[in-house]
């Protein structure tokens, strides 16, 4: 996985340091990369300072000097504020701190519009973006090994990739500004459909007597073989590593996969398309959060089905 040098950017800056970032960041530090880094929770920035990086105390101070800028924010109110600064202030924003030639990568999750705001001041300002979410969960981002969706022009496409490459196994060009957002909504509304689908059928062969590991192995090799079943089944005990069997300690969690979710339900909103299963899975998760599991792994949805003792 690193077996190449971060010889693209001399200086990257990340900003966000959740439970994706900081696995993303440590890992261009394993690349070789000098990396500066920046998050309102002080101790995830003391922590990377331990692996290597250099601790910002302020947005300025961590993009100051840097050829790339990589940002993993939890929503696109988020993404505004940090790129555009606050409402009024624009000389808080990233595009008023860095020089003409800085790229600019956004792995958040957020709505298609605002990564096309965000790329039409990109423009304005002579500066390369992309959006480039990302699927593969926290193992991934640890691993190294997550899939980059990323939106943006071709020549912009090719430089995120050198940078990429260090956090990730598969890097696709979705099309134009958005389209990465786009895709990964399109990803995490039919991930959101199969894991309702598995707990679902997970319940019912329970309740009528089956063990739920013969279940799912009888599955995963008939037609409804798929990947929540296979790599992160919601049963306890059916599968050592998953979520599910640590006490659905995310992993993925829940109030992120309804956010997720709601975003899918506006761009259905905005192009008049049929979401009906989406729209369901939404409705199951605001309810599972409503029951106060809005931070447990996205998978305790399988609590959801089950009778109560």
């Amino acid at each position: 996985m690193f077996e190449k040098e971060c010889v693209m950017a001399a200086t990257i800056a990340f900003i966000g340091l959740g439970n994706m970032g900081g696995p993303m960041a440590r890992n261009l530090l394993k690349a070789g990369c000098k990396v500066q880094v920046f998050d309102i929770n002080t101790e995830a920035a003391r922590q990377l300072a331990s692996d290597g990086a250099v601790a910002a105390s302020s947005l300025k101070e961590a993009v100051a000097g840097a050829d790339t800028v990589m940002t993993m924010l939890p929503a696109g109110q988020h993404v505004r504020q940090v790129y555009l600064g606050p409402k009024g202030r624009p000389e808080d924003g990233l595009f008023a701190m860095v020089s003409p030639g800085t790229f600019l990568i956004d792995s958040s999750t957020i709505d298609p519009a605002t990564a096309k705001e965000v790329a039409d001041h990109a423009a304005d300002h002579q500066i390369e973006f992309v959006d480039a979410p990302v699927s593969g969960g926290v193992a991934g981002a640890e691993a190294g090994t997550l899939t980059f969706i990323v939106g943006g022009t071709d020549s912009a496409f090719r430089q995120a990739e050198s940078v990429l490459r260090h956090v990730g196994k598969n890097i696709f060009h979705a099309g134009p500004a958005g389209a990465g957002q786009m895709a990964k909504i399109c990803n995490n509304l039919m991930l959101a459909i199969q894991m309702a689908g598995a707990c679902e059928a997970l319940n019912l062969g329970i309740e009528n007597g089956l063990d739920p590991k013969v279940l799912s192995d009888i599955m995963l090799q008939s037609s409804g073989r798929n990947w929540v079943l296979e790599l992160y089944n919601p049963c306890p005990g059916v599968l050592e590593n998953a979520p599910a069997s640590k006490g659905y300690q995310p992993g993925f969690m829940s109030k992120l996969m309804l956010k997720d979710l709601g975003l899918g339900m506006d761009a259905a909103l905005l192009s008049q398309t049929a979401v009906p299963m989406g729209s369901l899975a939404r409705n199951l998760y605001a309810l599972h959060n409503a029951k106060g599991n809005e931070l447990r792994d996205f998978s305790s949805l399988f609590e959801l089905y089950q009778r109560q003792q």
